[in-house]
């Protein structure tokens, strides 16, 4: 890896987990997008996953009373961790450009519908539990695939009444566990082993990022804070589409 790559995929990772500290979700999936510019995905995700391990655990270690626990237990894990499992297996086997370009749509689609309601300062819609179930596997089926979960985990909590320190809380303990899952795998089929020095010389950039998403994060109202996280989606999905994302 080439001094100015190395330089720019910090650049990138600094921002993308400094999103993350403010909103629970989007490092892996923006510094994905942004880093697919410079590596093949296959060689960012050992980097990338292992390094979400360390955030979200300073910050389940921090904000560990205000995670939802009944929500984690009941409707989150089990759904994501059934869904994560089968997208790793599936992997293989399966079209990932196309995969990418149903994901990119689903997610700008739904990141727009949420900010036009957002814009209108109507109510969220309360899903039934059947379907909010579902969007947790196909949240975990997508993590899997690409270690990219949140968006579709976001818009399945849009209708929960969670505060914005809550929905941070929860979702942070749900890329811990699924990223820890993943990590074992990579270190399993050994794509984890060459990616550990590129691992331990980004970790400095976490202390940064997490310094400034604290900070960012308790700058927010709860209506900005659903704005914001919204407008993320959007830019998340708007990457996944962009041309040089599906090579």
């Amino acid at each position: 890896m080439s001094a100015l790559i190395s330089f720019a995929l910090g650049v990138f990772i600094l921002l993308a987990y400094t999103l993350e500290a403010i909103t629970g979700f989007g490092s892996v999936v923006i510094a994905l997008s942004l880093g697919a510019l410079l590596l093949p995905i296959d060689q960012l995700l050992p980097i990338l996953v292992p390094l979400n391990i360390c955030m979200t655990g300073y910050l389940v270690r921090r904000h560990w009373r205000q995670i939802d626990l009944p929500l984690l237990l009941g409707t989150l894990l089990p759904g994501m961790l059934v869904g994560t499992l089968l997208g790793y297996a599936l992997l293989p086997y399966l079209d990932t450009q196309a995969l990418q370009i149903g994901f990119g749509l689903l997610i700008t689609w739904f990141a727009g519908r949420e900010l036009w309601r957002l814009s209108q300062a109507s109510s969220p819609v309360r899903r039934p539990a059947w379907l909010t179930r579902a969007i947790m596997l196909g949240a975990g089926l997508s993590h899997g695939l690409f270690a990219s979960g949140g968006p579709l985990l976001v818009y399945g909590l849009a209708g929960t009444p969670l505060d914005k320190a809550r929905l941070r809380a929860t979702l942070i303990s749900v890329w811990l566990t699924l990223n820890s899952l993943l990590t074992l795998a990579f270190a399993l089929d050994g794509r984890l082993l060459p990616a550990l020095p590129q691992v331990l010389s980004y970790a400095p950039l976490l202390l940064l990022g997490v310094w400034l998403g604290e900070r960012l994060h308790r700058r927010f109202d709860e209506r900005h804070f659903r704005i914001a996280i919204h407008l993320l989606l959007l830019l998340t999905g708007l990457l996944l589409l962009a041309p040089w994302r599906l090579t």
